[in-house]
C-alpha cells in the first residue's frame, strides 16, 4: 500500500521539539525560503529586518488558514513589519539600557542587578506581542508591555515549553559555525523560524488568534498569496540560486 504523505506542520500541530525543529525544513519551498533568508543576511541590518518581517508574514498566513509559504515577497511590507517589531524590542529593552548606563556611570551593583532584571523581563515579554501583531498588523499590540507580560503568564507551562525549544534550537544553530562560519547564516534563520513558530503556536491557540478557530471577526485584507509581487508565486518566490 502506498504510504501517506506526512501531514504538514502548522499552528494546529502539537508543540514538540520535533515538530518545531522540522517546521522550517518540511518542504522544498520551506527550505528554499530559509536559504534565501540566509543570503539576505549579507545585507547588513536590512537582511535581519527582512527576516523578521518574513517570520511575521508566515505566522499571519497560518493564522488565516493559509500555508506558511511562500512568504518572501512584497519586500517593502516585510521591511515595515521588521522595523516596527524591532522598534518594539528597543522600546521594551530601553529601561534595561538606562539602568545599565546608570550602573556603569556610578559603579553601583544594585543598578547593575536592576538592569539585568529589566533585561530578562523585556526578553520574556517580547513574545507576548509578536503573535498578536501578526494577526492584524496593529502596532498598538506591540507598545503595551503590561499587556504583553500578562499574556506571557496566561501562556502558562506551554509558553515556557516554547522557550525550552527555542533555547535548544539556539544551541544547535551554533553548529553552523563549523561550515566555515557561513553555515551559521543558514542555521540562524532556521533557529529564528523554530522560535517564532513555537511561540506563535502557544499564543495563537491560547488566545484564539487562528481565523479558522474562532477569529472569524478578522476583516478581510490582502495577503502575500494574493500579491502580484514576484514573491507571491510558489515556484518563483525565491531565486533558483537560493
Amino acid at each position: 500500500m502506498p504510504q501517506e504523505a506526512p501531514r504538514s506542520i502548522d499552528l494546529h500541530t502539537p508543540l514538540t521539539l520535533r515538530s518545531s525543529f522540522r517546521f522550517p525544513l518540511q518542504s522544498q519551498l520551506a527550505r528554499r525560503e530559509v536559504l534565501w533568508g540566509a543570503l539576505l543576511l549579507f545585507l547588513p541590518g536590512v537582511g535581519w529586518l527582512l527576516n523578521m518581517g518574513h517570520r511575521i508574514e508566515m505566522v499571519h498566513r497560518m493564522q488565516r488558514g493559509l500555508p506558511a509559504w511562500p512568504a518572501w515577497g512584497n519586500y517593502p511590507r516585510l521591511l515595515k513589519h521588521g522595523v516596527i517589531t524591532a522598534l518594539g524590542m528597543v522600546f521594551y529593552g530601553l529601561p534595561a539600557i538606562v539602568a545599565g548606563a546608570a550602573a556603569w556611570a556610578t559603579g553601583r551593583a544594585a543598578l547593575a542587578a536592576l538592569a539585568a532584571a529589566l533585561f530578562v523581563a523585556a526578553v520574556v515579554a517580547i513574545p507576548g506581542y509578536m503573535s498578536h501583531y501578526c494577526r492584524r498588523f496593529d502596532p498598538r499590540e506591540i507598545f503595551h508591555p503590561g499587556r504583553a507580560l500578562g499574556r506571557v503568564f496566561q501562556g502558562g507551562a506551554r509558553y515556557w515549553k516554547a522557550w525550552g525549544i527555542a533555547l535548544a534550537g539556539l544551541a544547535l544553530s551554533f553548529t553552523g559555525l563549523l561550515a566555515l562560519g557561513v553555515g551559521f547564516l543558514v542555521t540562524s534563520v532556521w533557529f529564528w523560524q523554530v522560535a517564532g513558530f513555537s511561540f506563535a503556536t502557544v499564543f495563537t491557540r491560547r488566545f484564539d488568534l487562528d481565523e479558522a478557530r474562532g477569529a472569524g471577526e478578522l476583516p478581510a485584507r490582502p495577503t502575500a498569496s494574493t500579491s502580484t509581487s514576484p514573491g507571491a508565486a510558489a515556484a518563483g518566490s525565491v531565486p533558483p540560486s537560493a
